[in-house]
């Protein structure tokens, strides 16, 4: 049961973005529930009954490979719904990601067998899936773009950017370990170029801490 608290974040967050009518039933049929960062709140191979809403905090979203290496994909903030959650759903399949909580995150979960009823009742669903669903293949390709195309270097510096611009905040809190897997790296190589980066005064190295110039 969704508190008129919990209602009022609701309508804040994502109230905008539905018509009330829908916004309506995503209260009536929702429910909020709360991480820690570093939860993991979905992993591979498990099955998905529910459409995650951010709508506080955010998440990470990672493949991981045979031997155990993770993968980053993209990330989700408030306001975002997982469009590879979405395409579970539509297919009954079981995930195909892991989802962790980069810090504090409230999610409103819905069920999914809502998914495709309310697509062919509501046009403001509909056109937020196909969005969802576009915004999340833009951020795939730039992540397949910058692999193929940009050196190790300018990776670091792009993910720390985009790390910052999430959080809102200079300070990143993350530990050169993390950095790494989430770069397909190692930690010595990402360590190393961290350590340039700060010669060239674009950043300041703190322990498990690091602070941008400017973003």
């Amino acid at each position: 049961m969704i508190t008129k608290e919990q209602e009022q974040l609701i309508n804040e967050r994502i109230g905008f973005l539905f018509d009330k009518e829908l916004l309506d039933e995503i209260i009536g049929v929702g429910m909020i529930k709360s991480f820690d960062e570093d939860s993991v709140i979905m992993d591979v191979g498990e099955s998905i009954f529910y459409i995650p809403f951010v709508i506080s905090g955010s998440l990470k979203v990672s493949r991981e490979s045979k031997d155990g290496e993770e993968l980053l994909l993209y990330y989700m903030e408030s306001g975002d719904t997982c469009a590879m959650t979405l395409q579970c759903c539509v297919t009954k399949s079981k995930s195909q990601i892991r989802v962790t909580t980069l810090d504090e995150t409230t999610l409103l979960m819905i069920p999914m067998e809502y998914m495709e009823k309310w697509m062919e009742k509501y046009h403001s669903w509909r056109q937020y899936i196909l969005d969802s669903y576009h915004s999340r293949m833009m951020e795939l390709m730039d992540t397949i773009d910058a692999m193929a195309f940009m050196r190790l270097d300018e990776r670091l510096q792009k993910y720390l950017v985009d790390q910052a611009k999430l959080k809102g905040s200079l300070e990143i809190h993350h530990t050169h370990k993390q950095i790494a897997e989430d770069l397909h790296s190692s930690r010595v190589v990402i360590s190393r170029l961290l350590k340039q980066m700060e010669v060239k005064g674009l950043i300041k190295l703190r322990r498990n801490k690091i602070i941008l110039s400017t973003i």
